[in-house]
């Protein structure tokens, strides 16, 4: 009987430990970003890096203070494709950051998949540096699609992983 017991006192706070770490990680600490309607969705320019807003709708986003790079947003644009291209400063290596799953506008392995051939989509730089080593990336389906998330930049990777930061980055605030 004494086993049973120290087993249930060994089991049950791991089963909750589980519990509270996954409602934690999925749903504690994220908030709705109320969006102003105008500036949700801007893309930097080729001509002089400065951003310009696009024509959006149906914007849905959330994020956290926990991390700097849990910022995922959805929305539906008429904007054409290939104007943006011409336009706009493209991203590349950006691989889309898996949302909670209750947030179902935004499907990582979905806009994945569509943005490996650079046909289907193509992956903009929206604000460098929204935080120290973290860029705001904004990518844009074919079919009209939009999405955005946070995107660990060189400088980012050198400083999480602990190399030398090389002077190209910006001052650490």
């Amino acid at each position: 009987m004494s086993g049973k017991v120290i087993v249930a006192f060994l089991v049950l706070p791991a089963i909750l430990a589980g519990v509270a770490l996954f409602y934690l990680q999925i749903f504690s600490f994220y908030e709705e970003v109320i969006p102003d309607g105008v500036t949700d969705v801007a893309i930097l320019q080729k001509q002089n890096e400065l951003p310009e807003i696009i024509n959006y709708s149906n914007f849905r986003a959330i994020s956290s203070d926990s991390s700097p790079i849990r910022y995922r947003a959805c929305f539906d644009t008429t904007e054409d494709l290939d104007t943006l291209r011409s336009r706009y400063l493209v991203y590349n290596g950006a691989e889309p950051r898996i949302a909670p799953y209750w947030f179902e506008c935004f499907n990582a392995e979905e806009l994945g998949l569509s943005l490996k051939d650079s046909v289907s989509g193509e992956v903009f730089l929206s604000q460098k540096n929204i935080m120290y080593g973290v860029d705001r990336v904004v990518a844009i389906l074919e079919n009209g699609k939009g999405y955005v998330w946070h995107e660990i930049n060189d400088c980012g990777e050198k400083l999480y992983d602990g190399s030398p930061v090389s002077n190209e980055c910006p001052e650490k605030d």
